[in-house]
């Protein structure tokens, strides 16, 4: 370790040797010639400076005096860019000294002249602040936005549902088996013609793929201009749960039979075999479905064997099959009925 004495050792002889060299032939002549270098350098960025350049420059923009009744569904441009031309040094001065102050606009001063809950702010008087903050040597090039405007109402609102606006896919053996918005319903404010046209109110584009497990979403709304939506977001769950597969017996029932006659098939039940979340596996029974055999069917059918179909199921199963898909049939005349309908099978 370097005690006091030593540090103070080394600094002597470090600024010795310095201001030696600094006192020598060799090292006067290299600071005078960096020292006119220098001088050169100036003349040339002065010489160059005192032409005229393009510049642009972000202009803050503000709004005030709106009344408390209003509600602003559409804000202004919160700045403005502007190009300017003008010579370097001014330029140099704008980037490095002035500092731009926002330009203010009276919500009183516009809503008079304009009326009705849409405002466009003469692009004349945007000019005309800006240039206010400029040197009188400065040209105004080019202001953008070209159009400032604003969209308010005098406090018209509804109420409007929440739509998804996306896609969701489960995963293998999986499916979606609930979605939840919350919330479900959002207020909107706007200027009479566009609230009437407003009947719901989507979520901005999005994709869930390969879902397999409960997910949650923050979604922001879908900008609509002139609308503004309280609140702006809804949080979205979706519930996915697994396919499993179960097997029923279900009978198969004759349909619109003239009294006396009914229907004999064989077998007289078939397997139905279906998929249904794990959820939902033990609730689903044999008496939520409903295959059934029409009588006009049976005198329309030119074949020994009738196809099934399931007339009535849940909706929350999918993928449904019979085994067998078809059976054989048979109508039968009940003792004590007279057979006044037509031809028996």
């Amino acid at each position: 370790m370097f005690d006091k004495k030593d540090i103070k050792r080394y600094y002597c002889i470090v600024y010795r040797r310095i201001r030696n060299f600094l006192l020598s032939a060799a090292s006067r002549e290299f600071l005078v010639f960096l020292f006119f270098v220098l001088v050169a350098f100036c003349f040339w960025l002065l010489q160059t400076l005192n032409d005229k350049y393009q510049a642009e420059f972000k202009i803050p923009l503000r709004l005030k005096d709106v009344p408390k009744e209003i509600v602003m569904t559409s804000e202004i441009p919160d700045e403005v860019r502007v190009r300017v031309e003008d010579r370097g040094t001014v330029l140099l001065n704008y980037m490095l000294g002035r500092t731009f102050f926002p330009v203010v606009f009276s919500f009183n001063d516009y809503k008079a002249e304009q009326g009705g809950g849409h405002v466009c702010i003469p692009t004349a008087d945007v000019v005309k602040k800006v240039a206010s903050q400029l040197n009188n040597t400065t040209r105004l090039v080019a202001v953008r936005p070209d159009t400032v405007d604003f969209i308010y109402s005098h406090g018209e609102a509804k109420k409007v549902p929440v739509a998804v606006n996306g896609s969701v896919v489960a995963g293998r053996q999986y499916y979606v088996s609930e979605t939840r918005l919350s919330p479900d319903s959002v207020v909107v404010f706007a200027p009479k013609d566009i609230l009437e046209s407003l009947s719901v109110a989507y979520t901005r584009p999005f994709s869930l793929e390969n879902v397999t497990d409960t997910v949650r979403r923050h979604l922001p709304l879908q900008q609509i201009r002139g609308a503004k939506f309280v609140p702006a977001a809804t949080d979205l769950t979706v519930y996915a749960d697994m396919y499993s597969e179960k097997t029923l017996e279900i009978p198969v029932v004759g349909l619109n039979f003239p009294s006396g006659k009914v229907l004999r098939t064989f077998p007289s039940r078939v397997q139905v075999t279906f998929q249904v979340g794990l959820k939902n596996f033990r609730r689903v029974t044999a008496d939520d479905f409903f295959i059934c055999v029409s009588y006009e069917e049976l005198l329309k059918n030119k074949s020994d064997k009738i196809s099934l179909t399931v007339k009535r199921s849940p909706d929350f199963v999918n993928h449904i099959r019979m085994n067998p898909a078809s059976v054989d049939y048979l109508i039968e005349q009940q003792p004590g009925h007279s057979d006044n309908s037509g031809k028996d099978d």
